[in-house]
């Protein structure tokens, strides 16, 4: 039987919550074509993550590892994961729409001269004709697409989807040994800021800053008390980014991360519509803007007409209170 292959993303010894969307929309698949689903995790010292895996429904956890995997190279782990697709006959490769996920499954489309569909946010069709939803045009438009290979890869946009729970178990472990693909390429060194923070697509809450905090001692000085009485990731519109108020790995947006958490905070943000494209789907969504004319008041839940550099001190003493 042909197989939906997942590919099991993971950082810093723990597997990634895009994993687990990716999951949700390759168990839609599954549901409609009645293929079984495996996993595919590529690195070095993986051994427990693979056990993790396998309470997750997959019939095999394919596992390729070693020091050559220790660290993300495109061609090598693109190579890596073509040839797992290729030994248990894949119909469809899912991953997220990640970093990792744009840079690698393109490469493995191309390895296997299968059709790519990026960014997926849903499944459309009847029956067993898969149809594809997807954002075109900077996501001013919603396009429904067809894939006419054989084998197709998907990359599925985590805020669409819910991250899938355990479910059955039994999965088996299974080492791949997988071929040495040459590269022009080598793993130097990674320069990540350290944080106690949640990431900023994974975390629960979100607190994002706007140009309206004035500059950066402002920005922090608003937005930190905030996220850290609620224990949320800090993110920033485009405007706050460009204005130097912060780093731009905590822009959210068309042009930055996609984030959909469960609490959403717009603070002093006035919600250009490319700031929308990335944190609409936020569950509950509270806004804090002087002008009440701001375009983020369309889409909160909450919404609140005040100065931010008066209400949010003021939120952050009553939640230290209680």
């Amino acid at each position: 039987m042909s197989k939906i292959l997942v590919v099991a993303e993971h950082q810093a010894g723990a597997l990634k919550k895009s994993t687990f969307q990716s999951l949700t929309l390759a168990r839609q698949l599954a549901a409609r074509t009645g293929q079984g689903i495996d996993f595919v995790i590529v690195g070095d010292g993986i051994a427990s993550l693979a056990n993790e895996l396998t309470a997750y429904g997959a019939s095999t956890i394919h596992t390729v590892e070693g020091p050559a995997y220790a660290s993300y190279l495109a061609q090598s782990w693109s190579g890596a994961i073509a040839q797992v697709a290729r030994e248990i006959g894949a119909s469809y490769v899912v991953s997220s729409s990640s970093t990792t996920g744009k840079d690698c499954l393109p490469r493995v489309a191309a390895i296997l001269g299968a059709g790519m569909v990026a960014d997926c946010t849903g499944l459309a069709g009847e029956g067993a004709e898969i149809l594809y939803k997807r954002p075109m045009y900077a996501g001013n438009i919603l396009a429904t697409v067809r894939a006419n290979t054989s084998v197709v890869l998907i990359t599925a946009r985590g805020s669409e989807f819910d991250a899938a729970a355990p479910e059955g178990g039994g999965g088996t472990v299974q080492a791949f040994a997988a071929a040495e693909v040459s590269s022009g390429s080598r793993f130097v060194g990674f320069d990540g800021a350290e944080s106690d923070r949640p990431q900023l697509g994974d975390a629960d809450v979100v607190i994002a800053g706007g140009r309206g905090l004035k500059d950066e001692e402002n920005f922090f000085g608003i937005v930190e008390p905030l996220a850290d009485a609620l224990g949320g990731a800090i993110g920033a519109s485009r405007a706050a980014v460009d204005s130097g108020f912060c780093p731009n790995d905590m822009q959210v947006g068309q042009t930055g991360k996609i984030v959909a958490p469960k609490l959403y905070f717009a603070i002093a943000l006035s919600g250009a519509i490319q700031h929308l494209a990335g944190m609409k789907n936020s569950k509950t969504i509270v806004a804090i803007n002087k002008d009440e004319e701001a375009p983020i008041f369309q889409v909160s839940d909450y919404g609140l007409v005040a100065d931010a550099f008066t209400a949010v001190p003021e939120l952050v003493e009553k939640l230290k209170a209680l």
